[in-house]
């Protein structure tokens, strides 16, 4: 069965151009032409990816993701014309998994959807081993089976793109990791210096598991280098 995306633009040319190109390449696509349309969507319906303009009538794009974040962690790709550094951190911040700014090629952009779902659909890989499916650090513990995270016994709400970083942390205890090395295994994509990518998704990580994210116990900021777990 083939992938189910939602795309969310409210331009029209746009949206049928990447639609058509998206069904070209076996997927499943519903377009919805503004906030309120895509969160009707999101509401009785199940997808595989949103993709997800940010200049929106009705429900502009940062709240719908923030409706979205509330009951999902579908992977949500924000396509906008808005690319300005501000604008990418808050809409990573807020949870998105990847940014695109417009204009961009077809090839790209299929690119980065076949990415964003390919790490995606790990979540519901059972992993062959049992005594494999959980993963710990101090008091921090991912179970790989149900696709959750504890902090001192409190359940932890992360997005795909954090779990993903925190298990690549979890797995590589003493590793130091790059900026451009935790691009290109997060991302599965070239490094052209996003920092600001990294950064965001860092600081929002460490907000959820630390407990004072100024003076962070669990990732640790190797400074001129990157970042790597704990002590």
């Amino acid at each position: 069965m083939s992938n189910r995306i939602l795309l969310v633009e409210d331009d029209r040319e746009i949206s049928q151009l990447i639609e058509s190109h998206l069904k070209m390449e076996n997927y499943q696509v519903m377009v919805a032409l503004d906030g309120e349309e895509a969160a009707a969507f999101i509401n009785t319906e199940e997808f595989d990816l949103i993709l997800l303009d940010l200049m929106l009538p009705k429900v502009n794009g940062m709240d719908l993701l923030k409706q979205i974040r509330g009951k999902s962690i579908v992977p949500v790709l924000i396509i906008s014309a808005k690319g300005s550094d501000l604008d990418k951190a808050l809409g990573l911040g807020f949870g998105a998994d990847d940014y695109i700014s417009k204009p961009f090629s077809m090839m790209e952009l299929t690119a980065r959807v076949q990415a964003a779902i390919r790490r995606a659909t790990q979540y519901i890989r059972v992993e062959n081993q049992p005594s494999h499916h959980r993963l710990s650090f101090k008091d921090v513990i991912l179970d790989l089976h149900t696709f959750t995270a504890e902090v001192k016994g409190q359940s932890v709400q992360l997005t795909s793109k954090e779990f993903h970083i925190l298990k690549l942390f979890l797995t590589h205890q003493t590793r130091v990791f790059t900026k451009e090395q935790i691009y290109q295994l997060i991302w599965e994509d070239d490094y052209f210096g996003n920092e600001n990518v990294i950064n965001v998704h860092i600081r929002r990580l460490r907000e959820k598991i630390e407990e004072d994210p100024s003076n962070p116990q669990y990732i640790r900021t190797i400074w001129g280098i990157g970042y790597k777990l704990g002590d």
